[in-house]
């Protein structure tokens, strides 16, 4: 089967792998879709073994993983089992199926994997298109307990989409506990800030999108923003507190990732509250008592989402009819993926997508 390889230096390549067989407790799955995600940028640009010790992952050789082995990206897997191996109960999964991957493995036995936060097993997880193989592939082999029914009326663009990226961003929205009472300000418009503002807004949240990229502002409304800001020509968190009456957001989520959008959202937020922090990277440096203590604020880090808030997040799209294919502005086959991740690196456009 063809994989693509992430080398560093921006440049990639399609390499040849034996097709997975799957072993006890596993399924293999045929591919139909597999997203690219910003964070796949950082594998493109620099190489997995340096991003892999940057990230922190520790005794990658004791549990059997070789950093420098060459690895399949792409984490937002989603297709039709192809195979099971023994100890698959047929009730469960069968070949034919619709599936998402959740793109985590870790011990199975302690209460974070148990809970469906495998991401956050005491023993270390292990992180499909980053230590172990992912979805830019024809097939993709991994234990049983990954799956995630897809419904029927979510594409496997769709489906991509939830398996990372969008469900992200309902995790974040859960974290928060949001509800139609509140008002939502989201800076950053990217597939992340753009499906919290869909998922919120179906829920009929009010959502104020901030963005530093006009294209973006103007195709916020188009996913379920009321108030598009444009944060270059503006003071957000001044238009924020006009937009509410001087009080502010009760709730905000940072899908930025640097410190101006990350002071903002924690400042545009009303006295008592909330701030979800969601991109990866960078500081926040606020004053602990002007922006935090005197104000009750609370601030919440939401690192992705539960197995358990992955069906969740998808059977929420399929009963509001939520068009979470909008994110997608580019569709490619694998064997393009080398054109693929160039435009995608240069960030003008949206959301990529691989389709089998």
């Amino acid at each position: 089967m063809r994989g693509v390889v992430f080398k560093g230096d921006r440049k990639l390549e399609i390499m040849n792998f034996p097709d997975p067989t799957p072993g006890l407790g596993e399924v293999v799955i045929e591919m139909k879709a597999s997203g690219m995600c910003g964070s796949d940028l950082h594998f493109y640009r620099h190489g997995p073994a340096e991003v892999i010790r940057s990230l922190g992952f520790k005794d990658l050789a004791s549990r059997g993983i070789d950093e420098n082995a060459p690895i399949i990206g792409g984490h937002e897997p989603c297709g039709v089992v192809a195979a099971v191996g023994p100890g698959v109960n047929p009730k469960a999964f069968k070949v034919g199926d619709r599936v998402m991957v959740f793109h985590y493995e870790g011990c199975s036995f302690c209460d974070s994997c148990r809970t469906g936060w495998t991401q956050l097993c005491d023993h270390g997880a292990t992180v499909h298109g980053v230590i172990a193989h992912g979805g830019h592939a024809d097939y993709m082999k991994v234990p049983v307990s990954s799956l995630v029914h897809l419904p029927e009326e979510v594409s496997f663009a769709g489906g991509a989409a939830i398996s990372c990226g969008t469900g992200t961003a309902y995790g974040a929205l859960q974290r928060l506990d949001i509800s139609a009472r509140d008002t939502l300000a989201v800076f950053g418009l990217g597939p992340v800030g753009l499906s919290a503002a869909q998922l919120a807004a179906a829920m009929g949240v009010e959502v104020i999108g901030v963005d530093i990229s006009p294209d973006r502002v103007k195709q916020a409304k188009e996913f379920g923003v009321a108030h598009a800001i444009d944060g270059s020509q503006v003071d957000a968190v001044a238009e924020i507190l006009r937009l509410t009456g001087g009080k502010g957001v009760s709730c905000a989520m940072d899908c930025a990732g640097s410190e101006v959008p990350r002071q903002q959202a924690v400042r545009c937020t009303r006295t008592w509250g909330k701030v979800a922090l969601v991109a990866i990277g960078g500081n926040l440096n606020v004053d602990a008592m002007k922006d935090l203590i005197g104000k009750q604020r609370t601030v919440i880090g939401s690192y992705t989402f539960s197995e358990v808030g992955m069906k969740e997040c998808a059977h929420f799209i399929a009963r509001r009819g939520v068009e979470v294919d909008k994110l997608f502005t580019d569709h490619w086959r694998l064997e393009q993926a080398e054109e693929a991740y160039r435009r995608f690196d240069g960030q003008a456009g949206g959301k990529g997508v691989f389709l089998f």
